[in-house]
């Protein structure tokens, strides 16, 4: 029997650090869908069309290996789209103890409503202090973001008027 992994997040964009992540799990699960879904407590500087195509991008340039699925979710609970697509594992990258205080609680409540287990995933050194959130931040200043993204997200920021 196969297993199938979801890592999801809000990519907005999809940093060196999430590829890291999405690497790893696709060594470690037979089939990873890599899930693009809304945080209502973020806003979001991209839609999320343009993210899944980042992603996709990304992910085909990066040659990663393994079964690999990019889509996004949007209506209702994570743990509906893994029980859609038959998935018992979520794997979440933690950078830091604040990233585990805010993860454990959800991973908890994951595991009640419908028995999907949480995997959290370091993430190599090199990656462990950037965040979307970060590479927003320093491309709206004109900053070089290379370092810290895909080409493919570089080259996207890059041509894009931030705000």
């Amino acid at each position: 029997m196969s297993t199938v992994a979801v890592v999801p997040g809000s990519f907005d964009p999809v940093t060196l650090g999430h590829l890291d992540v999405i690497e790893r799990a696709a060594g470690l699960f037979d089939e990873v869908h890599v899930l693009v879904v809304h945080n209502p407590g973020k806003e979001a500087l991209f839609p999320i069309a343009q993210r899944v195509t980042l992603l996709e991008r990304s992910i085909s340039e990066a040659q990663l290996p393994g079964k690999i699925v990019v889509t996004s979710w949007s209506v209702g609970l994570l743990v509906d789209y893994c029980t859609d697509v038959g998935a018992t594992v979520l794997v979440k990258g933690i950078r830091s103890q604040v990233d585990v205080t805010y993860e454990t609680p959800m991973a908890i409540v994951n595991r009640n409503l419908a028995g999907i287990e949480t995997v959290f995933l370091l993430p190599d050194p090199a990656n462990a202090h950037v965040s979307s959130s970060l590479v927003r931040q320093v491309a709206a200043l004109g900053g070089d973001v290379a370092p810290y993204v895909p080409p493919a997200v570089a080259a996207y920021l890059a041509q894009t008027e931030l705000p």
